[in-house]
């Protein structure tokens, strides 16, 4: 590969929002109490936009330079110098990780304004932009980290923020309850991501190539591909591994049940972890070492089932739910379902496209329904909305457009991303129609419940204030919370558009929901495929069959260049296939019915929901209701039995652990009697009977020495007496 261009400035990306979150988090208490809220506004806000001033410089950069020189080294210094083992705390900047950054500092960035005017009253604004800026600087470490080991620092960063955002309203139990949830189950998945990182490692050390920076990782990681781990093949036990780490980040099957419940954090949270940044996570750490995943068919089959089977999964949970937010947040999980579908046949740079355009529109449709919550003083329930389009225009048909793009109706972006992954998905070598077939269902879900979402919110006549005595069990704690707050406003006023700071944010995400899909109009439609052009550098699987500068002369030569050279020239041979015209009318017409059915039963009202809720006895209406009982399965099975295994480990420990130490020190404290007693008696009585006798003898043996020489004279005498009679005998 050639050189990277060092750089100096790429670090400003990550350290000016670190900063913002280090003067907030330490003294924006006394900033907000001596300067007002709108210096911690000012504090938090400026740093992201300056972080994106440079992020558009890196891209003008790269944008100068020749395809495959376009990667920008910021090297700061040493880190991990350890034997074999050398780190240095860098970032790196190449087309993937600059699309990144531009996503998370520009759409991030409309979030922070944003929160300035929807949390115009929360007391502690300085404490809730110290998160959401520490959140911004965590996610473009774990982007622009240009090894394994700088990534993992923001992939365990964005965790640990979650927590903190989604908890936010830490005294209401719902939502500290919905912040630990996030951060357990992260853990889960984070485990998975360490054993891939020693996996991969330890298989690189033993052919003395053992590195964790991702330019050298794409250059020998063909050397593992003879390895075994554990009797399974190095490259699919490690991207196995990898893959567990993205399906808790990304909120895959069985890991997902985490992000429905985020919904407890404030929205602006909501839409920065749905968008913009944490939950595209998984999708860019395969898509970074896609070199790795390509070496591994297995692994890509199961990552396409998974996807598959989440997003047919969550958009089915998504047509019963009655929480505006909730929706949404089913909605991204089905999303991010088509993103793996897209990683899992290959197309990566298709899966990346579909995370750039979902980036706009999702993050434009939890602004849109924060915009609505906000205005109806934190109501949620749709069955007390209606009628909205009205008295709040801008949001209506911000939330319009972006409801279109996220249903795949050309023009707009999410016809141009989604189609590419169904039909990536048909065509693909790893594809099959089962996928396509389950994907193209997902979307028509996707287009009905959206729709449902619009009329029963937009259109009909405003039914605040009505009470429904069923179904709130869906309804968002954080709604709770804000009452709790913001002394719980009543429904019966009159709805309002929101203010400008609002509404801002929201026209610019829907001009980025009609524009971003021109970036990659398939050649099928006369497109150039700018975007997989932009990304071919990177990615093996552009959609031209470029090669990867990126992954160097030994690479180039390696078993996975050699797949992905396969894969390229099938996709290329049949870009103009006729059948993909048919597979794209088709996709746009279950989009359209999905849309045609949800104007039937919701705003022409000639079907009545119930006739849906009772199909065969109501039991599929109840599974999808009750999300198919996901939560209350995991609570029966894992948690209790969990809570069961602690039981007994803390019974066992107390008593046969405990019970043997215990055990051990009475038999100790015996033995310790007996030897106390053995020492006193008869040890020291020895002793004590051996000093008495001496004292004895000493007291006879002193009455001789009176001190009288006649005393002593008889003495000699006598003793003289009795030698000279003994001699004589």
């Amino acid at each position: 590969m050639s050189h990277p261009i060092e750089v100096g400035y790429l670090r400003w990306i990550v350290l000016l929002p670190l900063l913002g979150a280090i003067i907030n988090g330490l003294f924006g208490a006394h900033i907000q109490k001596r300067l007002g809220r709108g210096a911690i506004a000012a504090i938090a806000c400026t740093p992201v936009a300056i972080a994106f001033l440079i992020s558009v410089s890196a891209f003008f950069q790269l944008l100068g330079l020749e395809p495959n020189q376009r990667f920008l080294l910021d090297d700061m210094s040493k880190w991990i110098h350890v034997g074999d083992l050398k780190l240095n705390l860098a970032f790196w900047v190449d087309p993937l990780s600059c699309t990144l950054i531009l996503v998370v500092t520009g759409i991030g960035g409309l979030i922070h304004l944003y929160s300035v005017g929807y949390l115009d009253d929360e007391p502690s604004i300085w404490r809730y932009f110290a998160y959401l800026n520490l959140f911004t600087a965590a996610m473009l470490t774990l982007v622009l980290g240009d090894s394994l080991l700088v990534m993992f620092v923001g992939w365990e960063g964005v965790g640990l923020c979650s927590y903190a955002l989604i908890g936010f309203w830490y005294k209401d139990l719902n939502n500290a309850t919905a912040g630990s949830k996030a951060f357990i189950v992260n853990r889960i998945g984070d485990f998975g991501f360490v054993l891939g990182m020693f996996a991969l490692y330890w298989c690189l050390d033993e052919s003395g190539q053992g590195t964790l920076i991702f330019r050298e990782l794409a250059e020998r990681v063909h050397l593992i591909s003879d390895q075994k781990v554990f009797g399974i093949a190095a490259a699919t036990f490690i991207t196995l591994a990898f893959f567990v780490g993205a399906t808790g980040k990304s909120a895959q099957i069985p890991l997902y049940v985490w992000l429905p419940d985020a919904m407890a954090g404030p929205t602006p949270v909501s839409a920065l972890i749905h968008a913009a940044t944490m939950v595209t996570a998984g999708v860019y750490m395969i898509a970074r070492m896609s070199f790795l995943f390509d070496m591994a068919p297995d692994t890509l089959a199961v990552i396409a089932t998974i996807g598959t089977a989440t997003a047919f999964l969550a958009a089915t949970i998504g047509v019963a739910q009655w929480d505006i937010k909730k929706v949404l947040a089913y909605s991204t999980v089905s999303q991010l379902g088509f993103m793996f579908i897209a990683m899992g046949v290959g197309a990566y740079s298709a899966g990346i496209f579909h995370l750039f355009t979902h980036a706009f529109f999702k993050a434009c449709l939890f602004l849109g329904s924060g915009s609505i919550i906000h205005a109806l003083h934190h109501e949620q329930d749709m069955r007390n909305m209606g009628g909205l389009k009205k008295y709040m225009p801008i949001t209506f048909l911000t939330f319009f457009v972006s409801t279109l793009a996220i249903a795949g109706i050309p023009p707009f972006a999410g016809f141009f991303s989604k189609d590419e992954i169904l039909w990536k998905a048909w065509s693909s070598p790893h594809g099959s129609g089962w996928i396509w077939l389950f994907g193209s269902m997902a979307a028509g879900f996707t287009a009905f419940y959206m729709f449902r979402q619009v009329f029963l919110t937009f259109f009909g006549e405003y039914r605040g204030g009505q009470a429904h005595g069923h179904g709130h069990a869906d309804h968002g704690h954080a709604a709770d919370h804000a009452h709790a707050v913001h002394g719980g406003h009543g429904h019966g006023q009159e709805p309002h558009e929101s203010s400008k700071v609002i509404t801002g944010p929201l026209v610019l995400l829907a001009l980025g929901a009609i524009l971003t899909g021109f970036l990659n109009v398939p050649g099928a439609l006369g497109g150039h495929h700018i975007f997989d052009n932009w990304l071919a550098p990177v990615l093996q699987a552009g959609s031209h069959g470029a090669a990867s500068p990126a992954h160097g002369a030994a690479g180039a030569h390696g078993v996975a260049s050699e797949l992905a050279a396969d894969v390229e020239h099938v996709a290329h041979s049949v870009a103009h296939d006729p059948f993909e015209y048919i597979l794209m009318s088709v996709s746009v017409g279950i989009a359209l019915f999905g849309i045609f059915l949800a104007w039937l039963v919701y705003e022409k009202k000639a079907i009545s929901p119930e006739r849906f809720s009772e199909v065969l006895g109501g039991v599929p209406y109840n599974l999808v209701y009750n999300k198919y009982y996901v939560d209350e399965v995991y609570q029966a099975t894992l948690i209790r039995g969990t809570l069961a295994l602690s039981r007994i480990l803390s019974a066992f420990d107390r008593w046969i652990i405990d019970g043997a130490v215990n055990g051990a020190a009475a038999v100790v404290r015996v033995v310790a009697r007996v030897e106390g007693a053995f020492d006193t008696y008869v040890v020291d009585g020895a002793v004590n009977l051996v000093g008495a006798v001496s004292l004895w003898a000493g007291n006879r043996m002193r009455a001789i020495q009176t001190g009288h020489i006649y005393s002593y004279l008889y003495a000699i005498v006598i003793g003289v007496a009795v030698v000279l009679f003994v001699r004589l005998i």
